[in-house]
């Protein structure tokens, strides 16, 4: 499922972020590379998959999928070959992060 940003206002000057459920999308998930990437001085591995699907315009890094409970944050949408047929996402899986 695709998920789009939705931001409110929080009513301190700020916004809260919440996901909105969209378009229900079938496509492929495999496992592409595990990244090393440091934060507080500690190195974490972040896995990053590789998701195909049917083309679709208006795909953006704003956005995540959500497969179940599992919830993806898109890095990068690309089309393959410029024939808008396909569209290959990477993207990396949110660690406790739910609806």
């Amino acid at each position: 499922m695709l998920e789009t940003p939705l931001d409110q206002p929080d009513g301190f000057g700020g916004s809260l972020r919440r996901y909105v459920a969209g378009a229900v999308l079938w496509g492929s998930l495999e496992r592409a590379e595990a990244d090393a990437r440091r934060s507080n001085g500690r190195e974490d591995s972040v896995i990053v998959y590789r998701v195909g699907l049917r083309w679709r315009p208006g795909i953006s890094s704003e956005m995540r999928l959500a497969a179940g409970p599992r919830r993806f944050a898109i890095r990068s949408a690309a089309d393959p070959d410029g024939c808008r047929r396909d569209l290959v996402c990477e993207v990396e899986e949110l660690s406790g992060e739910t609806a």
